[in-house]
């Protein structure tokens, strides 16, 4: 059913109500049994709705899933709600009122924003999609903030709104875009638009974006939720706190906010007692040396993101690891190490190195050997090949 229409009736709201929890091994039971009274179309559609909202419970929470619209796309391209409710405050701050939502999706930005008191014209092309963000506006009861239109952004005049947010597609038939020119709309028109907003505009884009693609005038910022990187945001506009280049890393919860001070790339040094694996947003954000810094650090390798200290300085932008061992990698040895600590239970991870973890991990540990758990880095130290062992300070 590529129509929403059904499903906001009566009978198609009961009907969602009533398949709200199927579980997906009697889904085929349930659908037999409905189908004795309602069309079988309304019935897949009903099914087929409480299987999006499942899976959008990670994103939007229990509460709010179970009341919105969604298509698949939908599901896998919108912004997770703690996202979007961060970068609504951040417009706030910036003193918008209202807001052109280009690209709009499901609707998931033009929730926190009206949340946050914002007036929203949520834009997007496809009928459906618009069609799912008009019902969810009116689910969440924001109908009154949030202007839902079926048109392509690049011919919707944005001059009633004080600031544009723009989140181009970045899959296509092949799947992801890593190219920001081949995004729809692309970066280049994004960018034009964003230099139009009277008071801020923010593009949402890849986290892998290419630093030097990052327009002179905008500031750039990575977010990470949970430690699990999100996405970058292309801020432009006067109002921002932080001038034109600067760039960012925020991670959420919190929000925790690094910026860059310009630093250059920290020393070299031998493995202290501590190792610190930065998050992922300061990563791509190139902030290591800012957090390298903060903690009186170095890094294990000029090429990698590891950072290591002598002593332990508690900091919300990297996971800190207290090192016992150091090894050249060795499968065998590796093998035997643990076997003799009585290891049950080994978490690989690994940067500059070609070794696979979990199949690192099957050869090494093919059973538990005890209660004792252990982390081994795989990197390199100076360039070789290095096993660091140890454990997350608590």
């Amino acid at each position: 059913m590529n129509d929403l229409a059904p499903l906001l009736t009566p009978e198609g709201r009961a009907l969602l109500d009533e398949v709200r929890d199927t579980d997906p091994a009697h889904e085929l039971a349930v659908a037999t049994r409905l189908r004795r009274d309602h069309p079988a179309e309304l019935v897949s559609a009903a099914l087929g709705q409480a299987r999006l909202r499942q899976r959008a419970v990670a994103k939007f929470g229990a509460e709010d899933a179970g009341r919105m619209f969604f298509t698949p796309n939908g599901v896998e391209q919108s912004t997770r709600a703690s996202v979007a409710a961060y970068r609504a405050r951040r417009f706030r701050e910036l003193g918008v009122t209202s807001v052109a939502d280009l690209c709009c999706g499901i609707g998931g930005d033009a929730i926190a924003l009206a949340r946050a008191g914002i007036r929203v014209l949520a834009v997007d092309r496809d009928p459906l999609t618009a069609a799912a963000a008009r019902a969810n506006a009116d689910a969440l009861g924001l109908a009154e903030l949030i202007e839902v239109r079926e048109a392509d952004v690049t011919e919707v005049d944005t001059a009633g709104c004080d600031a544009v947010f723009v989140d181009p597609a970045r899959r296509g038939g092949r799947g992801r875009i890593f190219d920001p020119e081949a995004y729809s709309p692309p970066l280049s028109w994004a960018v034009a638009a964003a230099r139009t907003a009277p008071r801020a505009a923010a593009l949402k884009v890849a986290p892998g974006i290419p630093h030097e693609a990052v327009p002179a005038d905008a500031e750039a910022e990575w977010i990470s939720d949970g430690g699990d990187v999100k996405e970058a945001v292309l801020w432009f506009g006067a109002g921002r706190e932080a001038p034109s280049g600067a760039v960012r890393a925020t991670l959420l919860p919190g929000p925790r906010t690094l910026l860059s001070r310009g630093l250059p790339d920290p020393a070299v040094r031998p493995p202290g007692r501590y190792l610190y694996e930065p998050d992922g947003a300061v990563v791509r954000a190139h902030l290591v040396a800012e957090v390298a810094q903060e903690l009186g650090g170095g890094l294990l390798d000029a090429t990698i993101a590891y950072v290591t200290a002598d002593e332990h300085r508690p900091t919300p932008y990297a996971t800190a690891y207290e090192i016992t061992d150091r090894l050249p990698f060795n499968a065998k040895r590796l093998k035997a190490l643990l076997r003799e600590r009585r290891v049950g239970t080994l978490t690989v991870k690994k940067r500059g190195s070609a070794v696979e973890p979990e199949e690192l991990r099957r050869k090494v540990l093919p059973k538990p050997h005890g209660t004792g758990s252990v982390t081994v880095f795989l990197t390199r130290v100076a360039g070789a090949p290095t096993m660091l062992l140890g454990h997350p300070v608590r």
